[in-house]
C-alpha cells in the first residue's frame, strides 16, 4: 500500500507518516502540505490511499478529495484525517467517496485498522471478476472476516457501515435528541433512511428512544445516543 500523507502541520504529518511506516507492507510515497501540492504528488505518485487533512492553507480537503475521487478505477481511497468534526463535512467526506474518517486526536491502531481496512478491499477488489451480492455487502459493510464488533456491526441488509457511522457521529454530536427529519437533514439523508438507521441503532441499544407528545397525530420519536 503507498501512501500519501497530506497535512498543513509539519509535526503532525511527521506523526502520522511514522504510523504508516510501521504498519507491514504500507509505505509513505509523498508528504505534501497544500492541497495544491497534494494533488501534484498524487497526479505523479499514483498511491493507494491518501490520508486527508480538510484543514489546508490554499483549499479545504474537502475540494482535494472530490478531485481525487473522480470514479476511475484507479482512483486512490482517501481517508480523512482532521479536527473538523461538524456533521456537514462529515456528510460531505462521505458523499465524496471518503473511505473513512478519524477525528484528532487518535491513537495509532485506530489508523492502522483504517489503514489495513483498505488494503483489504483493495485487495479483494482486486480479485474480483464479477462480484456477487456477499462479495459487494462486504466491500460496502464491514469487510472484517466474520463481521465487526463496532457500532456498525452485523448491519441490516442495506444498511452500510459508514453511512452508520456518520449517523453515529452526528447523534453523538447533538445537544439533546433528534428526530429522524433533523437526523436527515445534518447527515444529508432521506428521511426514510436516517430513520432505518436510527431504528437500528435502537435495536441494539446504542440509541433510546422517547416519545414526544403534542398537537394532533401520532408522538414524534426522538433519538439520542446511549453509550457516551
Amino acid at each position: 500500500m503507498r501512501v500519501l500523507v497530506v497535512d498543513d502541520d509539519f509535526m503532525v504529518a511527521k506523526v502520522h507518516s511514522g504510523y504508516v511506516a510501521r504498519i507491514p507492507g504500507c509505505e509513505v510515497v509523498g508528504v505534501a502540505h497544500r492541497g495544491a501540492e497534494a494533488l501534484d504528488l498524487a497526479a505523479r505518485l499514483r498511491p493507494d490511499l491518501v490520508l486527508l487533512d480538510v484543514y489546508l492553507p490554499d483549499m479545504s480537503g474537502i475540494d482535494v478529495l472530490g478531485k481525487l475521487r473522480t470514479g476511475a478505477p484507479d482512483d486512490p481511497s482517501v481517508l480523512v484525517i482532521t479536527a473538523a468534526d461538524d456533521s456537514a463535512t462529515v456528510a460531505a467526506a462521505l458523499h465524496g467517496g471518503a473511505l473513512h474518517y478519524l477525528v484528532k486526536p487518535f491513537d495509532s491502531r485506530a489508523l492502522q485498522e483504517q489503514v489495513e481496512r483498505a488494503v483489504r478491499i483493495r485487495g479483494r477488489l482486486a480479485s474480483l471478476d464479477r462480484a456477487g451480492q456477499a462479495d459487494i455487502d462486504r466491500l460496502f459493510g464491514d469487510d472484517r472476516p466474520g463481521g465487526g464488533t463496532g457500532t456498525a456491526a452485523r448491519l441490516p441488509k442495506g444498511l452500510t457501515a459508514p453511512t452508520a457511522e456518520l449517523v453515529e457521529r452526528v447523534l453523538r454530536a447533538a445537544d439533546g435528541d433528534l428526530s429522524a427529519s433533523e437526523c436527515a437533514e445534518r447527515t444529508e439523508l432521506s428521511r426514510v433512511s436516517a430513520r432505518r438507521y436510527l431504528e437500528h441503532f435502537v435495536d441494539t441499544g446504542a440509541v433510546t428512544v422517547r416519545l414526544r407528545y403534542g398537537g394532533t397525530g401520532r408522538p414524534e420519536r426522538r433519538y439520542s445516543w446511549a453509550r457516551r
